[in-house]
């Protein structure tokens, strides 16, 4: 059984559809607190699939998560639950050291106690800070994180790796630059716009818009993550990125070319405290040792990604109204 936490979110529901679509002889249990970013429709055509299991938990209660740990037998974790999102960090950083590092640690506790085949921690570029006009992160950049965000994933992975240097946990740490795809979270630079085109609302950009990311499509992260299971080595740190830098304005502009909306939308507004200004990753190591390598081309993947958001317009107007937090109530309860 592989436990996946924090699956009902971006990343996670899309590993749980790689796994259950290719891996046909796993089983996955989602373990989910369903916060704001959790959203079980995601994952909605799999309730039927005796594959797939959904619980509802926070990962700091220690005894819930030991509880499924024993009743599901887990061999191998994916933790993806965190709380990610810079600028509410900014507003409420107790919140996230808490998810991050408190729960990360009750996670590593559990596997040193009751057994586990492998252990990805699944972290950020964001750790190593901000870059200057060239270069790239390789998995040797020094840690310098500028937000509590990324101080809070920064402490959860040096806990992750003493874990493995100290008790033995076989712990591999995955470090990727920024996502995009389906079933993201619309507070996210590129479905935010997306969202905001296509109601013709003004598109906010944060400064000059002159912050560069490396850019990577979900579905080739997750298929990073699925090879840092079944090949990456315990105690070794992997990088993964598209390749595929690119300042905001210009993401901004061409998913406004995408939909055939104006530019007169853009909104420059106040920039974001500490703001890092650009991003590279260097995943050379994942692709010598894991034998990974993205496959979608950023204009592929914003295409595809533009396409995916107006055929599911109904997808994000039930995230952005709250009726899918009313979804969650009814299904879940009223915690979260």
């Amino acid at each position: 059984m592989i436990l996946i936490t924090g699956g009902a979110g971006f990343i996670g529901s899309n590993l749980v559809r790689l796994l259950l679509e290719e891996r046909p002889d796993l089983r996955v249990v989602v373990f989910d607190k369903l916060t704001y970013a959790g959203n079980p429709e995601n994952l909605a055509d799999f309730d039927a699939n005796p594959r797939y299991r959904f619980v509802r938990g926070d990962i700091c209660n220690g005894e819930l998560v030991g509880k499924l740990w024993r009743e599901e037998h887990i061999e191998a974790v994916f933790h993806l639950a965190a709380e990610s999102h810079v600028d509410r960090s900014i507003l409420e950083p107790a919140v996230f050291i808490d998810t991050n590092v408190r729960g990360t640690q009750v996670l590593l506790e559990a596997a040193r106690e009751l057994g586990v085949s492998r252990f990805v921690h699944v972290s950020t570029d964001e750790v190593y800070g901000s870059l200057g006009a060239t270069g790239a992160f390789t998995e040797e950049s020094p840690l310098a994180p500028s937000s509590p965000y990324s101080a809070s994933k920064a402490g959860s992975d040096l806990l992750a790796l003493a874990y493995a240097h100290t008790y033995g946990v076989p712990v591999v740490v995955t470090r990727c630059s920024n996502n995009y795809g389906p079933y993201q979270f619309p507070e996210k630079l590129i479905p935010l716009m997306i969202a905001n085109a296509l109601r013709d609302l003004p598109l906010p950009v944060y400064g000059d818009g002159l912050n560069v990311r490396d850019w990577i499509h979900v579905e080739d992260h997750v298929r990073g993550l699925l090879a840092a299971l079944e090949r990456g080595n315990p105690g070794q740190v992997y990088n993964f990125g598209g390749e595929s830098e690119r300042r905001n304005i210009d993401i901004v502009r061409e998913v406004l070319g995408l939909l055939t909306k104006p530019e007169s939308l853009i909104r420059f507004v106040k920039d974001r405290p500490g703001h890092d200004r650009r991003y590279a990753m260097n995943a050379a190591k994942a692709r010598a040792s894991l034998a990974w390598a993205p496959r979608r081309t950023f204009e592929q993947g914003l295409a595809e990604t533009v396409r995916w958001y107006v055929e599911h317009r109904r997808w994000w107007e039930r995230i952005i109204s709250g009726e899918y937090r009313e979804y969650c109530a009814r299904q879940y309860g009223a915690g979260g």
